[in-house]
């Protein structure tokens, strides 16, 4: 949602929200470089010091935004697996489910790079590590943070290929690193690299040929 009109562009006591609207405004713009608290607090329509009420440091705000960013991709996986219909068997429903949430994944990557970077910038709260260690670790906290929702997604679709027989016990141990790294690659090669100049018809086969691939390697 757009913060506009200034001090009118938020309800009284609901400044953190405007502040952060407008600082995903910016990420939008520019990736977590945009993200300056200043200008945020600019776009609002109230003051650097007014700001600093609620958020201590750029960290902070970025922090905000990248819990935010997090959120639209995993709703963007969720949307791929909703576009397509659900199948009977539960194997071939798996792996559809598999493929559409990598073709979210991309497709939020593609549309919204702005937000992309953003949702992956590095962000260091109270002198903590970071989250990507329990990532790759792959482990995952309790509860439904917004940082590890897509990682969770595709952590629950992959447990569902190993219980519908198609993909062996075996393969599962970290497959999940090994699939998000895929098409996070695939994704920074569209949007850094020189996939990013492909016609859009020969980049949707290239994604859909490497998502096809990734499914082959899980299931084989």
């Amino acid at each position: 949602m757009a913060v506009k009109g200034g001090k009118a562009g938020y309800h009284h006591g609901d400044l953190r929200n405007a502040l952060t609207e407008a600082a995903v405004e910016l990420a939008a713009e520019g990736g977590p470089e945009r993200v300056v608290l200043r200008e945020a607090a600019r776009r609002v329509g109230v003051s650097p010091t007014a700001a600093y009420r609620h958020f201590g440091s750029h960290c902070d705000l970025l922090g905000a935004v990248k819990e935010r960013c997090q959120r639209q991709l995993a709703a963007s996986m969720a949307r791929a697996v909703e576009e397509g219909p659900e199948l009977p068997d539960a194997g071939e429903e798996a792996v559809r489910r598999t493929v559409a949430i990598g073709r979210g994944y991309v497709r939020f990557a593609v549309e919204n790079p702005g937000l992309y970077r953003s949702a992956f910038s590095r962000v260091v709260l109270d002198g903590a590590a970071g989250d990507h260690g329990l990532v790759f670790a792959g482990v995952l906290p309790p509860g439904d943070d917004p940082v590890f929702r897509a990682f969770r997604a595709l952590s629950d679709t992959l447990d569902a290929l190993v219980e519908s027989g198609r993909m062996r016990p075996g393969n599962r141990a970290g497959a999940e690193v090994a699939a998000w790294s895929t098409v996070h690659g695939l994704s920074l090669l569209i949007l850094d690299g020189p996939l990013a100049r492909l016609p859009e018809e020969q980049r949707d086969a290239v994604v859909d040929r490497s998502l096809e691939a990734i499914v082959a390697g899980l299931t084989r």
